[in-house]
């Protein structure tokens, strides 16, 4: 595997990272809601990514090693957006309703895994 920090993959980050950019501004306009839901669907729709990704170099011939660092924890790293999501739920709780945060967190790590696991089965 070429090193790791070659320029493929910083690209690949930063195409994660303005699809991100571009998903949470495009879900968050005309948002009233105090629940983040552009953070929420990025986040679940990021750990589908990595499911789907997974599940495509599992199948064999369908995607190198390096294909698969790349996209996984290129895109997805620069993709999903966890730190922001922790922030939010800070922020939620600071608030004062303890709802939000729980009802936030809940979701998306359930959502996050069987979105992992549907990833990996469309693939199968």
């Amino acid at each position: 595997m070429r090193c790791i920090l070659s320029a493929d993959f910083i690209m690949v980050m930063r195409v994660g990272s303005i699809a991100r950019y571009l998903c949470q501004k495009y879900l968050a306009s005309g948002s009233l809601a105090p629940f983040p839901v552009a953070t929420f669907l990025v986040n679940i729709s990021g750990c589908f990514l990595i499911g789907l990704f997974h599940g495509l170099a599992m199948k064999g011939n369908w995607m190198s090693p390096e294909w698969r660092f790349l996209l996984t924890t290129g895109f997805c790293g620069g993709f999903t957006t966890f730190s922001a999501f922790a922030y939010e739920n800070v922020q939620l709780l600071k608030a004062g309703n303890i709802w939000y945060p729980v009802l936030y967190i809940g979701t998306s790590v359930l959502l996050g895994i069987a979105a992992v696991f549907g990833g990996i089965a469309l693939v199968r």
